[in-house]
Order: structure tokens, then C-alpha cells, then sequence
């Protein structure tokens, strides 16, 4: 059949394939989310999300070290405080003897310079109600009292030598904010990894265990709405012009048509989450024997990077740059 369309001479070899691929997936691309947790000597399993720990302090340096020998390009931390040490203020978020400090300064002293060092910017982990600000006197969030803890707490983090802020919460105005905090302290050198559209997800269940978190309720009203496509680009909009250095979606892999757009209209680098619950099912379904582990994390982080995500944040990144090596 002379004339016919043969797609398939450039799929021949695995020498062919590595020649005309479109995307790529490196270890550097890949970025290892953290959990330091306050009070504890040993590494704790997170029941839902198997083989991701809360670290201690001694082995958060140890994991930190494997990773970045394994070449991700970055790390991002959170912060586990013992329940008694949460307030309404959330006060241990700019605590500089706090959990997440104490653990940014471990990072920064055992890999910084050799990785990318990220802190949390978000109060959710150290408030006794779960919500990532503080409420007004009638339970709602306090958008404007909230940017001005988060500016305390990003001076702190800051303090710490941490590389990359992630400004998680998803409040009005929280990059400007702290990005005018930093720079009047002199701190114009630390940057901001901006959560520009993170929506109100069902997969973020297994992350409220592994930061213990005491939230009641939902974070419907500042978190955005999974039916909004036309917002995250409003929301990109505005955290570029407050300063965003790099812009976030999150989650990634039911949203890859907002990834998309994002990375379409981005004048920054972007960033993708691949968040718990997205974990939680690849691993559930592996451990039944239903798909091939290797196989499916590789491809759904492949996806990620197809659909304009320049780095992904996932809880494979040690173990995957490992096999991408």
C-alpha cells in the first residue's frame, strides 16, 4: 500500500523512541516532599501513604541526604507539631525553635547548596482548628489577619536560609504580602513558589493524617472550586504580578487541563503536585497487583511533565530518580 502515513518507522527501536520523544523525565525535574515531626526518635510510617514516613529530625538529614544523592532537584518540608503546641494563632509556624524551623535549619546545614530547600508557608499544621489561617469571631478565615502571620512565619522560615517559600494557603494577596515582608528585612534573595490554583480536593485525605492534622470541616471557601477552570488563570494572573517566582497547581493528575493552561500563559517556571491521595491509589492498586508500580508511577509522572508542569512535587521523587538514573 504505497502513499499510506507510517507513524510507526519512528517507533521501531527504543533507540528510535529516545531520539523523537517529546518530553522528557529527569531527576531533576523531581522534588521530595517531607514530613518532620516533633517528639519522636524514630521514623513513622504513614499508614495511608505506605512507605512515606514523619521523620526525625536525625532521619530527616538521613533521607534528605539519599535523595539528593539520587539528584532531585528539590526538597519541600513539613512541619508536624505535637498537638499540645497548637494555638488558634498557630504560633509555632514563626516559632524559630519550632518543628518545621528546626527542620529547615537541619536541611539547609546537611544539603543546602547541593538542592533546593523549600519550606511550607501555610499555618494548617499548627493551628488547634485545622484551617490554614486564623479565624474571625465567627469561624470564618481572616484573610487580611492571616497574610500578617504569614508574614511572620515567612521571615522565620526565611531566617532559616530556606531557598523556596510555598505559600500554600490560599489567601488574597499572601505572595505580595510576603514578598514585601521579605524584601523590607533584606531577605530579597528568598523566593516564592506560589500555590497559584490549588482547589478543594477529595485526594488530600491521606496528607491530613501525615501532618496530623486537627482540621473539622472543609476549606471550600478560600481553597478553589474543582468546576472552576477560567479562576486559576485569574488566580496566576494576580500571583505574578504580586512576585510569584514560580507558580503551583495543585492537585496534579485530575487537573492537567488547568496544568495546561497554566504552563501556557506562565511567564515563570511551573510547578505540579502529585499529592497524596493520588499516591495512595497507585500504591493501593501495585500492592493488589492490579497495575505495575514501576510502570504507572513513571507514567503519571511523564503525564505530569507532558501536560507543562517544569517540576514536580511527588512522594516517588528519591525512588523514581533512582530509576531515571
Amino acid at each position: 500500500m504505497t502513499g499510506m502515513d507510517r507513524p510507526r518507522r519512528l517507533r521501531r527501536t527504543p533507540a528510535m523512541r529516545r531520539l523523537v520523544a517529546e518530553t522528557s523525565l529527569e531527576p531533576r525535574h523531581l522534588i521530595l516532599p517531607m514530613f518532620v515531626a516533633d517528639g519522636i526518635d524514630e521514623p513513622r510510617e504513614i499508614s495511608s501513604m505506605p512507605g512515606v514516613f514523619q521523620h526525625s529530625m536525625d532521619s530527616l538529614r538521613k533521607a534528605a541526604a539519599e535523595a539528593v544523592t539520587a539528584g532531585v532537584g528539590g526538597l519541600m518540608l513539613f512541619g508536624v507539631p505535637k498537638p499540645e503546641d497548637k494555638d488558634a494563632q498557630g504560633s509555632g509556624a514563626s516559632d524559630p525553635d519550632g518543628i518545621l524551623n528546626r527542620g529547615l535549619s537541619a536541611l539547609v546545614s546537611e544539603v543546602g547548596g547541593a538542592t533546593v530547600v523549600m519550606a511550607d508557608t501555610c499555618l494548617d499544621e499548627f493551628t488547634d482548628h485545622g484551617h490554614c489561617g486564623v479565624l474571625d469571631d465567627n469561624g470564618g478565615v481572616d484573610n487580611d489577619a492571616t497574610l500578617t502571620r504569614y508574614v511572620e512565619m515567612a521571615l522565620a522560615q526565611a531566617a532559616t536560609g530556606a531557598d523556596l517559600l510555598g505559600t500554600s494557603g490560599m489567601m488574597d494577596g499572601q505572595v505580595g504580602a510576603i514578598r514585601a515582608g521579605l524584601d523590607a528585612a533584606g531577605y530579597t534573595d528568598t523566593g516564592i513558589l506560589a500555590y497559584a490554583a490549588k482547589y478543594a480536593s477529595a485526594f488530600y485525605g491521606p496528607f491530613r493524617e501525615a501532618v496530623g492534622s486537627s482540621l473539622q470541616g472543609d476549606r471550600r471557601t478560600y481553597q478553589q472550586d474543582p468546576a472552576n477552570r477560567r479562576e486559576a488563570i485569574r488566580e496566576l494572573e494576580l500571583d505574578l504580578l504580586e512576585g510569584a517566582d514560580i507558580v503551583m497547581v495543585k492537585p496534579a493528575m485530575s487537573y492537567l487541563d488547568i496544568l495546561r493552561e497554566v504552563s501556557d500563559r506562565s511567564t515563570v517556571p511551573v510547578a505540579a503536585y502529585q499529592i497524596s491521595g493520588e499516591y495512595a491509589m497507585i500504591t493501593a492498586a501495585a500492592e493488589r497487583g492490579w497495575i505495575d508500580r514501576r510502570g504507572a508511577i513513571l507514567e503519571s509522572l511523564l503525564g505530569i511533565r507532558r501536560a507543562g508542569a517544569d517540576m514536580v512535587l511527588t512522594y516517588w521523587a528519591a525512588e523514581a530518580a533512582h530509576w531515571l538514573k
